[in-house]
């Protein structure tokens, strides 16, 4: 494609277009907010004025040869900022693009797919679960019930009902596991944001709660029951801490991109000043069976995960200055998962 055709304004990463001397000729939205310089005051700089070290721009533009006609590098940062970046220069008739991407949000994204990849094994590991020992499971405990009902001493009665005991509390791990696996098909409808949170709450004496809402939220497409068991499990975690003050904040984010969605997209942020989170656990927080509570079940951070994946969200942790923030970013409008009700595909009941 020439240069001069390329759709440098709807590229939704920071991009730069180069002539043959490898001097800026335009620079689109982001690339100027990334840079914080105008396209007049970055138009005629070469490559290496933005960008150094000199020595390694240098050496990615002499890669290029006749079997090439991109490159890539991730040790280049902002002469200015020196904020790391990975760069991509390809060549076009004319000239040259070059597309440079934070090596943070890199990382970042990185990181979220790995999640995600782990939630989809999960949710197959969970589907099987309910296929194969559910079944059995419910074969045992009739069989148990039957015999406490027979005439029988009261050593074996004692037994049985221990037996029935241990059944149940089999099935409710499961039960619980079972949360964190597929849903059949999951209908989202018209949702209030603002009143599902007030909707979790419960009251707790010794916690100040305040909210800072943005009024003109517009509703969010999703499915209430499972999104609201996503941010009770958040609230309870932070009760958990033993917070003395939670807060709640919503707004737009209109610089956040999620995966395979152009639209707007919603922040919630829970914030709670309880005990913060080990630092050896933050990055496998999101996996099963993995808690800092003496008594937690590991499973309350893995569904909202997993409910994420459903909503084509995500879900992310900050953790400073004796805060910690559970950040959610939602699509407003998820027109690919509007399918039918919800169903739990160990039972095919709706929720």
């Amino acid at each position: 494609m020439p240069l001069e055709q390329i759709p440098v304004s709807t590229i939704p990463l920071p991009l730069l277009l180069l002539d043959g001397e490898v001097r800026i000729i335009e620079a689109n939205l982001k690339a100027q907010e990334a840079l914080g310089r105008s396209n007049r005051q970055l138009a005629g700089q070469h490559l290496t004025d933005v960008f150094g070290p000199e020595s390694e721009v240098t050496r990615m533009l002499g890669r290029f040869d006749e079997r090439t006609d991109a490159v890539t590098d991730h040790a280049i940062c902002d002469r200015r900022s020196g904020t790391p970046y990975s760069l991509h220069i390809g060549q076009h008739d004319g000239g040259m693009t070059a597309i440079f991407v934070p090596e943070g949000n890199r990382a970042e994204a990185q990181e979220h797919a790995r999640r995600h990849v782990l939630a989809e094994t999960v949710a197959r590991i969970a589907l099987e679960m309910a296929h194969e020992v559910k079944n059995p499971l419910a074969s045992l405990r009739g069989a148990a019930q039957w015999l406490s009902e027979q005439p029988a001493g009261g050593d074996i009665h004692e037994t049985t009902v221990h037996i029935l005991g241990e059944v149940d509390r089999i099935r409710d791990r499961i039960d619980a596991f079972l949360q964190v696996g597929p849903r059949a098909s999951i209908q989202m409808v018209p949702t209030n944001l603002h009143a599902l949170i007030h909707d979790v709450e419960h009251p707790v004496p010794e916690i100040q709660v305040k909210y800072v809402f943005d009024p003109s939220l517009p509703e969010i497409f999703a499915h209430p029951a499972r999104l609201r068991q996503a941010l009770e499990n958040l609230w309870n975690n932070a009760v958990d801490a033993a917070a003395t003050y939670i807060e709640w904040q919503t707004r737009m984010a209109p610089t956040v991109r999620l995966p395979n969605h152009k639209g707007a997209v919603v922040e919630l942020r829970i914030t709670n000043d309880g005990a913060p989170i080990p630092e050896e656990l933050r990055e496998r927080l999101f996996e099963p069976y993995v808690t800092g509570k003496k008594r937690g079940s590991g499973l309350g951070l893995a569904l909202v995960e997993r409910v994420m994946l459903e909503h084509g969200g995500r879900v992310s942790l900050i953790s400073e200055r004796g805060r910690t923030t559970f950040v959610l970013h939602l699509p407003v409008s998820n027109e690919q998962s509007r399918s039918g009700p919800a169903q739990d595909e160990s039972t095919g009941r709706s929720e």
